[in-house]
């Protein structure tokens, strides 16, 4: 019957219009039909009713590699080499522990992502009052400015050691401007392009560390029995410090916001059910190879610096520099106090005891983390500020201004002051970046388990209650690490400014608890009914980078 009245049009009409009926017709049957079989074009069709595809799995593979980046940035690096030097393989379990935290914490950033269609900023941006959402904003805003000057700082130091010193320091500071352009060029040829990139750039990190790592040949029975047997015997205040060290430098609070919008750059039918599960599944899987990887990452650098420097004095390490003839001995003093190394002393130590390609190798790995956590830092700040305060900018203003804001504190040390202090730097903003950590943690734990947002990917009760231990625990620990860090300062008007400040800090984050504990069932705080959540409104736009 469709057919004929088809036909019965065609021959009916004006002779002129006759092909043009036709015309469009065909093209509506054309379309019709793509639609049935290409419903997303981003993924594999074909597979949707099997149990696992690898086809699927690569075509969701990408948000997780970019996002396992924060956990290589220079400042990771240095707290693995730390822990090695100061503990020896005794800590490896925390670094695993914190690895299968951050998972579980990437993966309610993920689901947020693909059951909402927004990413955290702009749920923040939906729900909180217009003053605590801006505080929020700049909160975050300071997390992704310490993590573009840890940026800074690894490539300066690369730049120096590749170089032996012929490029200063403040010079290295300066070169890492135009990594931006660079970064901006590669933008222009859309996302898949720059994810392999940056797999590219993580492959280097691996075959450099891997290097080190066979180069040195750590006890495989002590890094296994390190990494599953949660032991510190004879550990005391420094290990116990690095310890919450690791799990602050690991766990990043601006990366639980990239990953809630990166994970929007597949197209996901989000009215359908079965595919909005099919995706959590999928980037569940592909965040836990990444994480996997970036993982043995930081093993490689722990059990080199366990293996070859724990329990070594400063005299040690300062003869064996002097007898292969490295021009760096000179920075290590003549006691037997232990050796203190950071990232720049890392590289000089594996270059006087196993030759000059340890340490030029140790300076690409080094490299190639700074370059790839620029990603973390620009299209973080990004969609914070799109999300939070709705303001469009392009990339190249954004990256100008958190890369000059990233650059000039770091420049006047390098000027100024000598390596040491350029390194000492990293712990200065893993602190920064533990105290910024609950403005990540429990917005995301309150939003992923509200049922009127996320319907039945919500939370359920067991996850509420660990979820809510869990944060409350990595917070916990993340304040312990910045009350030492004050305390080691000795200074009584920073005392009394820290204190001015925590009342701050602490008051904002009973506030979050406050409106997380209501999300989470505690109806009971709601006094005045004045915590109302909206419904969810999908969105299924995609994100900017997705060109």
């Amino acid at each position: 019957m469709f057919l004929s009245a088809v036909w019965t049009l065609i021959l009916t009409a004006p002779i002129h219009c006759r092909a043009s009926i036709a015309e469009t017709l065909i093209q509506c049957y054309i379309s019709t039909n793509l639609m049935k079989t290409q419903t997303h074009p981003d993924l594999p069709a074909d597979v949707n009713l099997s149990l696992f595809s690898f086809r699927k799995l690569w075509a969701f593979t990408g948000p997780g590699f970019l996002m396992s980046i924060a956990y290589l940035d220079p400042g990771n690096i240095e707290s693995d080499l730390q822990s090695g030097a100061i503990a020896g393989f005794k800590l490896l379990w925390v670094l695993l522990v914190a690895t299968i935290i951050g998972l579980l914490l990437q993966r309610l950033a993920a689901r947020l992502g693909v059951v909402t269609g927004m990413h955290l900023a702009e749920v923040c941006n939906r729900h909180y009052p217009t003053v605590p959402r801006i505080i929020l904003w700049l909160m975050v805003e300071l997390a992704i400015i310490g993590s573009d000057m840890q940026e800074v700082i690894g490539c300066a130091i690369a730049f120096n050691l590749l170089s032996v010193g012929r490029i200063p320091l403040w010079a290295g500071v300066l070169i890492t401007i135009f990594d931006t352009f660079v970064f901006l060029f590669l933008d222009k040829y859309g996302l898949r392009k720059l994810e392999a990139f940056f797999g590219f750039l993580i492959t280097i990190m691996a075959l450099s560390f891997g290097y080190e790592y066979v180069r040195v040949a750590p006890d495989q029975v002590e890094v296994l029995k390190g990494m599953f047997v949660p032991y510190c015997s004879g550990c005391g205040a420094a290990q116990l410090e690095q310890a919450v060290g690791i799990v602050g430098a690991v766990i990043m609070p601006h990366n639980i916001y990239l990953h809630s919008a990166l994970v929007k750059s597949r197209d996901i039918n989000r009215g359908n059910k079965k595919e909005v599960k099919e995706a959590n599944k999928y980037y569940f899987i592909e965040s836990s190879i990444a994480l996997f990887i970036s993982f043995l990452i930081n093993v490689f650098v722990v059990a080199v610096f366990a293996e070859a420097f724990y329990g070594k004095t400063n005299m040690e390490v300062g003869q064996k520099c002097n007898e292969s003839g490295s021009p760096h001995s000179d920075l290590f003093p003549a006691n037997n106090q232990t050796l203190e190394v950071d990232i720049y002393k890392g590289g000089v130590v594996l270059g006087c005891f196993f030759g000059p390609a340890a340490l030029y190798i140790w300076a690409v790995g080094i490299l190639a983390a700074g370059q790839s956590s620029t990603m973390t830092g620009t299209y973080s700040g990004q969609f914070v500020m799109e999300g939070f305060l709705n303001l469009r900018w392009s990339r190249f203003a954004r990256v100008l201004l958190t890369r000059s804001i990233a650059i000039l504190p770091t420049l006047l040390v390098a000027v100024f002051e000598d390596v040491q202090h350029l390194t000492g730097m990293n712990d200065f903003l893993n602190v920064l970046q533990s105290m910024q950590l609950p403005f990540a943690l429990i917005p995301i734990l309150t939003f992923t388990s509200l049922t009127s947002l996320m319907n039945d990917f919500a939370n359920g009760l067991m996850w509420k209650i660990s979820g809510g231990l869990l944060i409350l625990g990595v917070c916990a620990i993340n304040i312990y690490f910045v009350v030492v860090y004050v305390f080691a300062l000795n200074n009584t008007i920073l005392y009394v400014f820290s204190a001015i400040l925590s009342f701050a800090y602490l008051s904002f984050i009973l506030y979050l608890m406050w409106h997380c504990l209501i999300a989470l069932g505690v109806s009971c705080l709601d006094f005045r009914g004045s915590v109302r959540y909206p419904p969810a409104v999908l969105v299924d736009e995609q994100p900017e980078l997705d060109s």
